[in-house]
């Protein structure tokens, strides 16, 4: 019996923070849908009196899909460049033997202490000397190496018993089989996890974007709202609009993978 009440407790709790959460994407989506003049109107009227579909149509210009094209394909590319490498990377550090293997693995490790601003003016030197700047290319490489990547993913590979590859190896496998067929299918849930994290940061960017681009046709959704909202800041139902329009890949993505998110966390760091 009080067991039961402890969960009836713990599940109410749960419910009303879940809905404190939400109370601001509530707002923006309903102030998206309102009248300019009833978005601050007090008390808040959370059901517009007239819905204005019309806030989307306009947001929804050739500059806003432009915008939207280029943060879609800037997102897609590095994160199926960032999982591909860190699996690389994890399985290396993970299931093949070579001196020096612990040691490279805590330099590289180390690394990540490392404030990114603090290597910003490094990288924005090097960026110019190799044409990277303004380039849809250079914003793509800034994101596409993790060390955090590849430990979470080591973790996962370490999870998985040798006793695979040594019988992989008996039947003639090598470690490009190995690491296709047998051992990175297993650990799946731990790729998606990863994929969903690097495709939120990479779609939520808005520093490297800001540093690293100049030219408006390049601009990722993130710049275009920030330069739409100070352009029209008393339209802020057009904004509301578009930063709805903007979360809306985020949203699907983690409907589409939360249970890889909630596995993954789970059983990332178990084993090191």
């Amino acid at each position: 019996m009080k067991w039961n009440i402890y969960k009836l407790i713990t599940t109410m709790f749960m419910i009303v923070g879940g809905i404190i959460f939400l109370i601001p994407f509530i707002w923006m989506l309903s102030a998206s849908l309102k009248p300019e003049a009833e978005v601050f109107s007090y008390p808040i009227q959370w059901i517009p009196s007239v819905f204005m579909w019309e806030n989307y149509t306009a947001v929804w210009t050739g500059e806003f899909l432009l915008a939207y094209w280029n943060s879609i394909k800037v997102t897609v590319i590095t994160t199926v460049i960032a999982v591909t490498f860190s699996s690389m990377a994890a399985y290396g550090f993970s299931k093949i033997q070579f001196k020096g293997r612990d040691i490279l693995f805590l330099l590289i490790l180390a690394t990540f202490m490392i404030p990114a601003q603090a290597i910003l003016v490094p990288q924005f030197i090097i960026y110019q000397y190799l044409n990277l700047f303004d380039t849809h290319m250079g914003l793509i490489l800034l994101n596409s190496f993790s060390v955090f990547g590849t430990f979470l993913l080591r973790q996962f590979y370490i999870s998985i018993p040798d006793d695979y590859i040594h019988s992989a190896k008996i039947d003639g496998a090598g470690h490009f089989t190995i690491f296709t067929r047998i051992i990175t299918p297993m650990v799946l849930p731990g790729i998606a996890t990863y994929a969903i994290l690097v495709f939120i940061f990479t779609w939520n960017d808005y520093q490297g974007p800001l540093i690293f681009l100049r030219s408006d046709h390049l601009s990722t959704i993130q710049i275009y709202i920030a330069k739409f909202a100070s352009e029209s800041g008393i339209m802020y139902s057009l904004t509301m609009a578009g930063t709805v329009s903007a979360i809306f890949p985020l949203i699907l993505a983690f409907i589409l993978g939360q249970r890889y998110v909630i596995e993954g966390m789970a059983s990332s760091g178990v084993k090191g």
